[in-house]
């Protein structure tokens, strides 16, 4: 009888600097190679920003230059959750309150990705239409292409950004090449959101929760916080350079972990709720 598929390690020792949501899978059965898919929470080896030094004596953020209060607003530690909350269910009895996203342009921006309008909460829309064309799409030429379409420069190079990172570890661990093959489903939905901060009309920094559904043979199932600067920048939001902010925290969609971090419910007028 075929084993069940075991997560795949890491080869290293795990951090606490920044979450990753990455979907591998490789089970070896007595007389053949079983392919699935199990997820496994990574954390990168960068060290927690440190903020206390750029705070002058007395200042808040008002007191702060535009890019230590950008860097401040990043760097603010979120919520943390036991790694498990991303891939246990625990329904929350009451829902969360509501994010309300805006609708997207009419057309397609770059890449074909989906443009957003000028406020805080287009910003959140657009970083999840990244996240959602990027990750469904596990194909590493196109993850180049909205790299270079939707991030600034100064922003992170495509080898340290969190999704490409993700597409690329999918894509070892699942023993695929330069894109997920035609037997592989990656469906990949925003659940929560919420800013985090602003610096003006024109710097958002914006959080999504994302439902991530992968399967191959078998199915798993996740949540995965991801946090981003996100800049208004040619009649559109990209995002922005600066550090990486602080770690979302993951959790299930739905969960009373997700309402406990501050996860907000996604209220979009183009989405049908995610269950």
């Amino acid at each position: 009888m075929p084993r069940r598929p075991e997560p795949a390690t890491t080869g290293g020792p795990w951090t606490r600097s920044r979450l990753l949501a990455v979907l591998v899978a490789v089970s070896v059965g007595a007389a053949a190679a079983l392919l699935g898919v199990a997820i496994l929470i990574v954390q990168s080896a960068r060290p927690a920003a440190s903020v206390g030094d750029s705070t002058p004596p007395g200042g808040g953020l008002g007191a702060l230059s535009p890019a230590s209060a950008r860097d401040r607003i990043a760097a603010a530690p979120m919520p943390s959750l036991d790694p498990a909350a991303a891939t246990r269910p625990d329904p929350a009895l009451t829902p969360a309150p509501a994010i309300h996203l805006p609708y997207a342009v009419e057309g397609r921006g770059p890449a074909d990705v989906q443009v957003y309008g000028h406020t805080p909460e287009g910003a959140v829309a657009q970083l999840a239409a990244i996240d959602v064309a990027v990750l469904q799409a596990m194909d590493l030429g196109y993850t180049g292409q909205v790299h270079q379409a939707w991030v600034l420069p100064g922003g992170p190079a495509l080898g340290q950004w969190d999704d490409a990172i993700n597409v690329a570890a999918f894509l070892r661990g699942a023993h695929q090449t330069s894109a997920k093959d035609t037997d592989t489903t990656v469906t990949v939905a925003p659940v929560g959101g919420l800013v985090k901060g602003t610096d003006g009309p024109d710097w958002v920094l914006a959080c999504v929760l994302l439902d991530v559904h992968a399967t191959i043979q078998a199915e798993y199932r996740m949540g995965w916080g991801h946090c981003a600067r996100m800049q208004w920048s040619d009649n559109r939001w990209q995002i922005a350079p600066g550090s990486p902010p602080a770690e979302a925290p993951s959790a299930w969609p739905g969960s009373t972990a997700a309402i406990a971090a501050g996860w907000l419910r996604w209220d979009s007028p183009e989405q049908e709720p995610v269950r």
